[in-house]
């Protein structure tokens, strides 16, 4: 389920009988939409599963920051679109683990499904496994085609159609070959929530009958379709029966970052297989709730073909889930609900963090959530007996297996209205079409359009990441921003000439993104600023504002053009140019603007070298490390420039104690910081503050809940030390600490989005961009005697995309945060309103935490 915010509402009232059978954690939606406490990567009202701090493992970390992108591997080391089907191999099965939370339930254990998929490819020939990558815990994640059998030939020449429908869209709208030949690319998703099981197994079961089957339709469907199962896309949670991966993501509100391994394996696939319709299973939600969702849409979509094929497939889920007679009285199961249809708002699909919502940026023209009925998670995992929990789940996995049939009902009796869609979608896109807005007219069959359901967006011609002279201080950010969109398969040229854009001069060396392109949408999603919705919709599922192009730290340039074709000298590039450099002789200066340049930083002090902070916020390297500084120059590919400056203060290695959630724990990583997690538990168990120079605080650390023992502890190592803090858990123990004089003042817990701020010169927010990120916003007034103004935010209205309300007393919007200050610094305390961390997004934001963390250690 995506979780976490309670606004669904059900389509039928539960009966007396089903009110015994069914618990309301999540498996009966709330009555109305409702604002509430975020909720981030985790499930608990802090940001862990029990609100508590992150404890992620280093090594898991390790793993998520460096498993490769690569292509889908079936055993023989050949490329994916080269050899032909089947695609069989031998996998080797993993150790018995009875701890697997899959038993209880009477579902597949992660061990057992490489021996079931060895089974399942003996059947004949229609199956093949391939490895699509390793999760952060290590564990395999195994894609299965199931399509007739293709020679190499054969295979080669699907790549080859499937290359026209996204390069040549025009030609391949014509190409007899195409419509006559194409197989139509159909995947499922499943149990990207690791403690919503049943998806893999009504997969395992589908995938048999698909190998086994001899009637007239499977075997139509398999000559013309290729169908694709990512069996477990979180085997850690899974094993462990949590939400999130090993590292602590909920990997559904990953893929416009890409932090983790198992999203970048989703995003290969949607990119090398480009699916035309799709489904992501989930649970729990009854009745079974089956997407198009309500507003607002993803202003980037062609929504009229999205709309169009993913309401119809909508329908034939619906009528096959009540289709199998589970009812409320005699098993708790309520009909199915198509919240586009039945809802009003509450679970829309604006941001582009969710499986189904990413996909169509690739192709997918049908894209959905199911949730399944039952719960079986949490506490009704705990306190369930288990045939409870085995009757529930064998209807989850019926009922996930009724919706996969019926999609694949959909992809074979459409299959020709798919694949065309496809073909419009790029074709809009390389031609720079307009996007047709959605109405009774434009797609009609499909009831309840209104005025509320249209969004769509100008797109610009272009995007420059400028470089020369003027983007030195941006160049490692610009290097990763351009390889994000590289690796999201949205193409970047870089000028080989200066060059005149919109009427502004750019250097040689500056990448272009031209928006005539077959992805523009993704391009776009990721670098727009996005839009202020706040008074389009009451309330917002998830986060509303994300842009890269104003949170990512590098410069972009919009260019409102509207020629026909740029006049760019120009080439295509596969990798961003590489930045890192060291002066040959003499002293060394690093910037410390960018995440990379922190984490060479901290390598070098780990080492032992003497860095001094130099009067602008740099640091000084003695010329005696240049060795080790051009061995970090090319890991973290960031300059060490030439300087004449002798520095001031020493810098240390930092030691963090984090109270944090696990996006920020990543992103201390990311940025090489030697961290240690600590909670309110570790606390009270008795933690050696020898062990820290600073403390980070923002999750799972309630002063009000330590023992003496502890409290005294903190309260000393605070006295002696120092404290950096976000939101309202850092204030919190400001406060009672008694370190920095400023009174805290929350917004409105619901909003989030881009904000205007405005950074204080020499000071932690040094060479930050003016643009920051906020959810559950706070700002600080009262400010007493020695308290610093770090950060601001802008005035006027500071919100330029996201979802940020007022209160229903008229306190805690955007207007009341209007030039307040969001960040604050005294001697021994930083204390933050913004979230520069968030979920390891927003990367341009990260040296703030850095520079604080250094600072007050």
């Amino acid at each position: 389920m995506r979780l976490p915010r309670p606004v669904l509402i059900a389509t039928a009232a539960a009966t007396a009988a089903a009110a015994l059978l069914i618990t309301p954690n999540g498996a009966v939606a709330d009555p109305t939409p409702r604002p509430g406490n975020p909720v981030r990567e985790g499930s608990g009202p802090s940001g862990g599963p029990s609100g508590g701090a992150a404890k992620a493992s280093q090594d898991a970390t390790d793993r998520a920051l460096t498993a490769p992108v690569t292509e889908l591997t079936d055993g023989t080391g050949t490329a994916g679109g080269t050899r032909g089907y089947p695609r069989e191999q031998v996998l080797t099965p993993d150790p018995d683990n009875p701890a697997d939370k899959s038993v209880k339930l009477g579902l597949t254990p992660y061990h057992a499904i490489a021996p079931k998929l060895n089974a399942l490819q003996r059947l004949g020939d229609r199956v093949s496994v391939e490895i699509a990558g390793r999760s952060a815990g290590g564990h395999r994640l195994y894609l299965v085609t199931v399509t007739a059998p293709e020679s190499t030939r054969q295979a080669r020449a699907q790549e080859r159609m499937r290359e026209l429908i996204e390069n040549a869209p025009a030609a391949a709208a014509k190409d007899s070959s195409v419509k006559r030949d194409y197989k139509t690319p159909v995947f499922f998703n499943n149990n990207i929530h690791g403690n919503e099981w049943e998806g893999t197994d009504a997969s395992l079961e589908l995938i048999e009958k698909l190998a086994t089957a001899k009637d007239g339709s499977t075997t139509d469907l398999l000559a013309h379709n290729r169908v694709y199962f990512n069996i477990t896309a979180n085997p850690d949670g899974r094993i462990a029966g949590t939400r999130e991966n090993a590292n602590g993501f909920d990997l559904n509100r990953d893929f416009v970052t890409a932090s983790q391994p198992e999203v970048r394996a989703m995003r290969q696939i949607a990119i090398d297989k480009q699916p035309a319709l799709m489904v992501d299973l989930h649970g729990y939600v009854n009745g079974t709730l089956i997407e198009p969702t309500t507003p607002p849409h993803g202003e980037n979509y062609e929504y009229d073909l999205f709309l169009k094929n993913t309401y119809a497939n909508a329908l034939g889920m619906e009528s096959a889930v009540n289709g199998l007679g589970y009812t409320p009285a005699k098993d708790g199961v309520e009909p199915a609900q198509i919240p586009f249809r039945d809802q009003e708002e509450g679970w829309d699909d604006w941001p582009p963090i969710f499986t189904p919502q990413y996909m169509p940026f690739h192709g997918t023209v049908a894209a959905h959530t199911v949730e399944f009925p039952m719960a079986v998670n949490n506490d009704e995992y705990d306190e369930l007996p288990v045939t409870e929990l085995r009757r529930r789940s064998a209807i989850n996995v019926a009922i996930a297996g009724a919706a996969m049939r019926a999609s694949l009902d959909y992809a074979r009796t459409h299959r020709a209205s798919l694949v065309a869609d496809q073909i419009e979608v790029f074709r809009r896109s390389v031609t720079g079409a307009a996007q047709v807005p959605v109405s009774p007219e434009t797609v009609p069959g499909v009831p309840g359009i209104g005025p509320e359901d249209v969004y769509t967006t100008d797109f610009p011609r272009a995007y420059v990441i400028p470089a020369g002279a003027g983007a030195q201080r941006s160049a490692p950010a610009a290097a990763r921003l351009v390889d994000h969109l590289l690796a999201n398969d949205v193409r970047v040229r870089v000028a080989t000439k200066d060059f005149r854009l919109g009427g502004k001069a750019y250097a040689k060396g500056s990448y272009v993104v031209d928006l005539r392109q077959p992805k523009r949408g993704m391009a776009n999603v990721m670098l727009a600023d996005g839009r202020d919705i706040s008074d389009k919709v009451s309330v917002m599922y998830d986060i509303s504002g994300w842009s890269l192009g104003r949170l990512w730290g590098a410069t972009v340039d919009t260019v409102r053009s509207r020629t026909p074709k740029l006049s760019v000298p120009d080439r295509a590039v596969r990798a961003a140019a590489k930045v890192g450099y060291v002066a040959p002789r003499g002293t060394l200066r690093l910037r410390l603007d960018d995440a990379r340049e922190i984490a060479a930083l901290n390598s070098l002090l780990a080492d032992g070298v003497a860095v001094r902070r130099a009067a602008d916020g740099s640091a000084i390297v003695p010329a005696s490390a240049r060795g080790r500084a051009t061995v970090l120059a090319k890991t973290y590919d960031v300059a060490f420039d030439a300087t004449k400056a002798a520095g001031g203060a020493a810098l240390q290695r930092v030691r963090v104690a984090a109270a944090v959630t696990p996006g920020e724990l990543f992103a201390l990583r990311e940025m090489n910081f030697d961290v240690v997690p600590v909670s309110t538990a570790v606390l009270n168990a008795g933690f050696d503050w020898s062990r820290a120079d600073v403390l980070f605080a923002s999750s799972g650390l309630d002063p009000a809940r330590l023992d003496t023992a502890a409290r005294t502890a903190l309260d000393g190592f605070l006295a002696r030390a120092g404290l950096v803090g976000r939101g309202a858990t850092g204030a919190a123990l400001n406060a009672a600490a008694g370190l920095l004089a400023v009174e805290p003042v929350e917004g409105n817990p619901d909003a989030n989005g881009v904000v205007r701020v405005v950074n204080s010169p020499g000071g932690v927010t040094s060479g930050a961009p003016d643009h920051g990120f906020v959810y559950a916003p706070l700002w600080f007034t009262d400010l007493g005697a020695g308290v610093r103004v770090e950060q601001s935010y802008a005035a006027g209205n500071p919100l330029v995309s996201g979802h940020w309300r007022v209160l229903e007393d008229g306190s805690g919007g955007p207007a009341q945060a209007a030039g307040r200050a969001s960040v604050v610094s005294g001697p021994h305390a930083v204390l933050f309103g913004t979230e520069p961390l968030f979920r390891d997004h927003p990367k341009g934001q990260f040296p703030q935490v850095a520079r604080a963390l250094l600072t007050v250690s």
